[in-house]
């Protein structure tokens, strides 16, 4: 059956390392690259000092983004999803998801822009001893889906 019709077509033999494409050939090029997963995170809270519905213990289902940047190894990737994935529920979700934030979060007011800044201090302290070349550019946490806070590398570091 003649497949070009149809825009496709059916690889025949995989292309192989150090026979069609060289080790050396991997790492296509040396500049700044940004990589980004999103996760999301179902907890109760409630605001303190605030005079609306948010005053009362209320939920929301998260969603939070996280951006990083680094230079490809000789591989071409900066860092594996799956690491940053690792990253976040063995360091950051485990305080987060389905949790009551305001008893699981260091002592704060439970708000998106406090906890923008918490999740971006814990994943730079994680990619520090994991991924030295690696930094956090940005997290933006959506707490509703037109809602979010965002914390960004330049301001963290120069403010």
């Amino acid at each position: 059956m003649d497949t070009s019709m149809f825009g496709f077509r059916i690889v025949e033999q995989l292309q192989k390392i150090e026979q069609d494409i060289q080790k050396n050939e991997l790492k296509y090029h040396q500049k700044r690259v940004l990589v980004s997963k999103e996760f999301t995170f179902d907890a109760a809270h409630h605001l303190h000092c605030y005079e609306g519905k948010c005053k009362n213990l209320h939920g929301h289902t998260y969603k939070v983004v996280l951006g990083v940047s680094g230079f490809v190894d000789e591989i071409g990737i900066v860092i594996d999803f799956g690491d940053l994935k690792k990253i976040w529920k063995e360091r950051i979700e485990v305080h987060l998801d389905h949790r009551y934030l305001n008893e699981t979060l260091p002592k704060m007011n439970t708000t998106a822009e406090n906890m923008v800044v918490w999740i971006y201090e814990q994943l730079q302290d994680a990619l520090v001893n994991s991924h030295p070349d690696t930094r956090v550019e940005f997290i933006r946490l959506f707490e509703t889906p037109t809602s979010y806070a965002e914390a960004r590398r330049e301001w963290m570091e120069h403010e």
